[in-house]
């Protein structure tokens, strides 16, 4: 029998071999120079190139109800405001990521959402005002602008997400709870999560690095200093971090970011249909040994899988080779793509296989949108309605099939008690709406009393105004 005998006397090491069997092929520290390994090199050369996010939003805050809230005293007594809703200034906290020289940063959508005043302050103290280039609510995703007279910038490399496994080493860096910089280490603990939510193109590096809130929008980092993933959110019961967190992946950040930089608009593939993710059940019933791929649910007569001869009940296996697992996969996959590309989809129909080349499009629009930003009657005044079709049902996550007036956008005001981003206004005072000017006519002939029928999701709503 062999054995190796170590001696550890104060900080000195002494190995004195002596006959071993085996010798452990992963080797603890056995000098003084293994035992002083630390991540402290990395840390320097990456931190300086996180920020803090610092973001001001104007809430509309409603007051407490009150006698005064009477309809009838309002009438006699409109002068007297009391319990209208008020404004309030909210502060938010998150992080982000200086990826490019000329001042460019990434940080989350979520950080900025709404915000009047965004100001990003370096690891060297010096604070600058952010514009907004770019921001994303699709992947959760937001790039900053700051103005900067020097070049000298620190900034972070974008490493390939997709070659980082589970159980590769990585730090976490951001603000956490407003406590200033902070640098947390773990592993990757899973890869490709889904069902998250934060994202529609879920494909999330799980790590067990502390993430906290006020990491949003900070640096997931690999031991090559690169960054891997932009730290979105926890699973969380307390609120604090239970070293469950999860990070954009850098492959999808390329993609936006890429589209910021060019000055492009951000147009992604459409595929024009419903999917689902094949269930044990289904996978019998279609005579597969596993559950695995995409179940084609339906398609619009322009989608391009229905023009490259995919049908409704047909399973998609693969995309240029990648197996899919499920659904969620299969939009990130065509999160990465980019129109005009060509993409070969490995399909199982009755049981058979076929492949399939499809052209990737942009979703058209078949009928004009003609926006518009409504100003009366009050109760409707910041609404923007839309008219639909493809392009506009794919911006709002919406069947493709769809047809009338959406509600794309509602600003802070009254209108946000009754209406919501994705309502379809079906009728008003009687009148069918199908198209945006339709709308306006018909406001215009209304008189003080208004009774809009409204479809939200799977429910049909009737608000009454006035």
């Amino acid at each position: 029998m062999r054995l190796v005998l170590t001696l550890v006397l104060g900080l000195g090491l002494f190995a004195s071999p002596v006959v071993a069997d085996t010798v452990a092929p992963t080797a603890v520290p056995l000098s003084r120079p293994d035992m002083l390994l630390s991540f402290a090199p990395l840390v320097k050369r990456t931190a300086p190139a996180v920020v803090n996010v610092y973001a001001k939003t104007i809430v509309r805050q409603q007051q407490q109800a009150s006698p005064f809230d009477d309809p009838i005293f309002k009438h006699f007594f409109p002068q007297l405001q009391l319990g209208q809703p008020r404004e309030r200034v909210a502060n938010s906290l998150g992080s982000g990521v200086i990826v490019d020289k000329g001042g460019i940063i990434v940080t989350n959508n979520h950080v900025i959402s709404g915000a009047t005043d965004i100001r990003v302050a370096l690891a060297d103290k010096r604070e600058f005002e952010a514009k907004v280039v770019l921001a994303d609510e699709k992947t959760d995703l937001a790039i900053l602008r700051i103005s900067v007279t020097d070049e000298n910038l620190p900034t972070l490399p974008l490493g390939d997400s997709d070659q980082m496994e589970v159980g590769d080493l990585v730090l976490a860096i951001g603000n956490p709870f407003g406590v200033g910089q902070t640098v947390t280490s773990g592993i990757v603990s899973a890869l490709s999560r889904n069902d998250v939510g934060a994202s529609d193109y879920q494909s999330f590096i799980q790590t067990d690095a502390a993430i906290n809130p006020g990491n949003s929008g900070g640096a997931l980092v690999n031991m090559k200093g690169q960054l891997v993933g932009i730290n979105s959110m926890i699973y969380t019961r307390t609120g604090g971090s239970v070293g469950l967190g999860f990070a954009i992946p850098t492959n999808l950040v390329a993609t936006v970011l890429q589209s910021a930089v060019s000055g492009q608009k951000l147009v992604r593939p459409w595929f024009g249909g419903t999917f689902q993710n094949v269930t044990p059940d289904i996978a019998e019933a279609l005579g597969m040994s596993r559950p695995e791929g995409v179940l084609v649910n339906k398609l619009n007569e322009l989608s391009p899988l229905a023009k490259a001869g995919i049908q409704a009940g047909d399973v998609i296996l693969a995309m240029d080779g990648k197996s899919l697992e499920n659904a969620q996969e299969f939009h990130y996959l065509l999160g990465l793509s980019h129109v005009g590309e060509q993409k070969l989809l490995e399909v199982q129909r009755n049981g058979a296989p076929h492949n399939y080349s499809v052209a990737l499009i942009a979703a058209p629009e078949t009928v004009a949108r003609d926006e518009q930003i409504l100003a009366a009657p009050a109760a409707m005044a910041g609404v923007t309605v839309d008219n639909l079709s493809p392009a506009v049902t794919s911006e709002l996550d919406m069947d493709d099939n769809a047809t009338g007036v959406v509600v794309s956008a509602v600003a802070n005001g009254p209108a946000q008690q009754f209406f919501a981003k994705g309502d379809i206004i079906r009728g008003l005072n009687g009148v069918t709406i199908d198209n945006v000017q339709t709308l306006l006519k018909t406001l215009q002939q209304a008189g003080r009393g208004l009774t809009i029928a409204i479809e939200r999701g799977a429910q049909k709503l009737f608000i009454r105004l006035g």
